[in-house]
């Protein structure tokens, strides 16, 4: 399967997507629209697809950096910390000031999530039993200390309702002038495409790196800078996915193989085509009510994530 292919049920989903919902748009009345379906359509669906198609492109680049700079398939944002970093900074920058704009809120995101990936490569390199099972199990386990000291504060201070809210990926609640922030990924996955080549070194190992002339800390700072600050805006613009930077990475290196170069613009379409897929379903599996995309991408993406660990252990 090809790009022209992807990119084809990608358009074909975008459609479903634009006329999915509670108001009732056909594809006829696309150009006679009431006001009503008028407003829908601008100020609700099409941002709704825009965050859609970003978050799921963007997710899943975070999590194909960062399989590819700690050489471990099992490892993403949310297996790795990040997603339950960028909680807390959030829930710091609401403590320190009392009507945390945005910026600050994705600023202090951002600064906890980096100083929890440089925390978990540290304890990385002490662990002697590498086992590609074994590492995401150390992040997820790191990752549930520091949600449980985002609850502790949460209740401490009476704001557990914002947290749980941070908890949830929900795009319902995207509409024109709330998701806006979610823009800063695109520039950002175009930096890690230029990057590519620099990361696919980076891969191989410190020493064979600064062997073959690359700044090992530099291009690392740079890989995990990027996924802190798309984990960041995604988690404040739609909430938490889990699974996606998983499980999309494992499959398109099963199909594609694992030239980083190569295979990043399939795991941003294929990101984008999980994602949307998903959405759709959760709006029509209770139409007219709706499941929050966290929960659909869960159970999905825990399915296919099982499956990968199967599929490993029988190969290996």
């Amino acid at each position: 399967m090809g790009k022209p292919v992807l990119i084809f049920i990608l358009i074909i989903l975008s459609v479903v997507s634009l006329f999915t919902g509670v108001v009732s748009i056909s594809f006829t009345s696309i150009f006679n629209m009431s006001h009503e379906q008028y407003v829908v359509m601008v100020a609700s669906r099409v941002p709704r697809l825009i965050s859609i198609i970003i978050a799921g492109m963007s997710m899943s680049i975070c999590g194909l950096i960062m399989q590819q700079l700690t050489r471990n398939k099992f490892v993403s944002p949310t297996t790795a910390g990040t997603m339950d970093a960028a909680r807390l900074g959030v829930l710091v920058s609401m403590l320190v000031f009392t009507n945390a704009t945005l910026f600050r809120r994705t600023l202090f995101a951002f600064i906890f999530t980096m100083l929890s990936t440089m925390i978990f490569l540290k304890v990385l390199e002490k662990i002697r039993y590498k086992n590609v099972v074994f590492v995401p199990l150390v992040g997820i386990m790191f990752g549930n200390i520091i949600a449980s000291i985002t609850m502790f504060f949460a209740y401490r201070n009476d704001i557990v309702q914002n947290v749980n809210s941070w908890l949830i990926g929900d795009f319902s609640s995207v509409i024109r002038g709330r998701y806006e922030l979610i823009y800063i990924s695109i520039p950002l996955v175009i930096l890690a495409y230029l990057y590519a080549n620099r990361f696919i070194v980076a891969g191989l190992g410190e020493d064979m790196a600064k062997n073959l002339g690359l700044n090992y800390k530099a291009t690392i700072n740079l890989g995990f800078a990027i996924v802190s600050i798309i984990t960041s805006v995604v988690l404040l613009t739609v909430g938490a996915i889990p699974f996606l930077g998983l499980i999309i990475p494992n499959i398109v290196s099963i199909i594609w193989g694992d030239n980083l170069k190569k295979t990043l613009p399939y795991t941003a379409i294929c990101g984008a085509i999980f994602l949307l897929m998903c959405d759709i379903l959760g709006r029509i599996i209770i139409y007219p009510f709706e499941v929050p995309i966290s929960l659909t991408v869960a159970i999905i993406g825990g399915t296919i994530f099982i499956y990968l660990l199967f599929r490993r252990e029988l190969r290996g």
